[in-house]
């Protein structure tokens, strides 16, 4: 009762400021005052003020708040726990996952094909005698061999 009282108090309050700023001729802003003021008023017409009055004065509601935080308290520091001991989800196994799947499919795929193919201290050839009938150059075909052979192709 004394909180419907209090929020009619407000609401009155404020549509008289709006009066009053209106009177000055701002009348954008008379309307945001009293579209402020008429908040309290309907919050108390609607029962939300008695139901948020009930949760804040009631004993039981904030004793279920606390035992809420309380778990949510417990549950943060045993995450924490299972975190520094390697349990479930912990880097070591996040690791040894990360290392198992970055092996290479096929290990000998990772030595570059072209250094197999030429070798490293054979310059590639020059001039007509590199070049085929068609004027491209000969060995253009052998390292795609070269790669497909590799890979049993």
């Amino acid at each position: 009762m004394l909180t419907s009282t209090v929020c009619a108090a407000v609401s009155a309050a404020g549509l008289g400021i709006a009066a009053l700023t209106a009177y000055r001729k701002r009348f954008l802003a008379a309307t945001r005052i009293a579209a402020f003021s008429l908040i309290p008023i309907g919050l108390v017409m609607t029962g939300v003020i008695d139901w948020v009055t009930n949760i804040v004065f009631k004993p039981t509601v904030w004793a279920g708040f606390g035992v809420l935080v309380l778990s949510a308290v417990l549950f943060m520091i045993s995450r924490g726990v299972e975190r520094r001991r390697g349990g479930i989800g912990s880097r070591k196994e996040r690791k040894a996952a990360a290392a198992d799947r970055s092996g290479a499919v096929a290990p000998a795929a990772s030595v570059p094909s072209l250094g197999a193919a030429r070798g490293a201290a054979q310059p590639a050839p020059k001039g007509k005698a590199a070049q085929g009938k068609d004027g491209a150059p000969k060995d253009d075909f052998s390292d795609i061999e070269a790669i497909l052979k590799k890979h049993g192709i």
